[in-house]
């Protein structure tokens, strides 16, 4: 198993993508710790799962984070793997899109990834090295997309983060690298549909078929398992050749 006895914490897992990185990464071996807004389906996933801890976080909250991490540590004895994955969709038009709604994505994406990395660095530079940092891209790290500006801004951000991470780490041992899928057909994206559709008069079908999938080479959504397999070959990579790289995981969409 490639993750034996290595302890991970992910956030925004209790679904989604999110959820089938934690199946995966326990199956690989590591303990998993499933940290979400969403305290009783954490829970829930750890328990399914297991060896597992469920865990309540909102990624924005300084003090929640410190002590999900704190809480993870004291359970399992140290912290070897970060998977930044919680995040949030807004699709709007940007000459219609409120202030508290752009800070309010941004905080989740890149506030959270900061406050989440700063703790888990700290804890394992404490345990004398040697890490690894996923952070959840997109496609739209890459890549612009109508109606998505904060989204796209957010997700072009997390690149520059692991870049300096990867830099400020490798003394320690740290790696850092972001997955960039595709569309993934997950909660998060059923709930952007009918705003896209809206908005570019569309169907919810045409929106899958002319927007989502028009750029890949098979018309396929990315799956849940697609990026669990990316996310298992960043973390179990032991050695600082592969850091501050990203890898686009889209069915061709955005080749590089």
């Amino acid at each position: 198993m490639r993750l034996h006895d290595k302890v991970a914490m992910i956030t925004g897992a209790a679904s989604g993508i999110g959820k089938e990185i934690a199946r995966t990464f326990a199956a690989e071996g590591a303990k998993v710790v499933i940290a979400d807004l969403d305290l009783a389906g954490a829970e829930a996933t750890a328990k399914e799962i297991g060896p597992a801890l469920g865990v309540g976080m909102d990624v924005t909250n300084e003090a929640q984070v410190d002590a999900g991490v704190g809480k993870a540590v004291a359970t399992f004895g140290r912290l070897d793997i970060l998977v930044s994955n919680a995040g949030i969709q807004i699709v709007e038009p940007l000459d219609q899109l409120d202030l508290a709604r752009w800070k309010l994505l941004l905080a989740v994406h890149l506030d959270g990834a900061f406050l989440t990395t700063r703790a888990a660095l700290r804890q394992m530079y404490r345990q004398g090295g040697g890490g690894s940092i996923i952070y959840m891209g997109s496609v739209h790290s890459k890549e612009a997309s109508p109606l998505k500006a904060p989204y796209v801004t957010a997700k072009h951000g997390l690149i520059g983060l692991a870049k300096v991470v990867a830099r400020e780490g490798a003394e320690h041992g740290v790696r850092a690298n972001v997955i960039c899928p595709g569309y993934v057909h997950t909660p998060l994206v059923d709930k952007q549909l009918p705003d896209q559709a809206r908005n570019l008069g569309m169907t919810p079908e045409e929106v899958i078929k002319k927007v989502m999938l028009k750029d890949t080479v098979d018309g396929e959504f990315t799956t849940a398992a697609d990026v669990a397999a990316a996310a298992v070959f960043f973390a179990s990579f032991d050695s600082l050749a592969l850091t501050g790289q990203s890898l686009v995981v889209s069915h061709g969409w955005f080749m590089q």
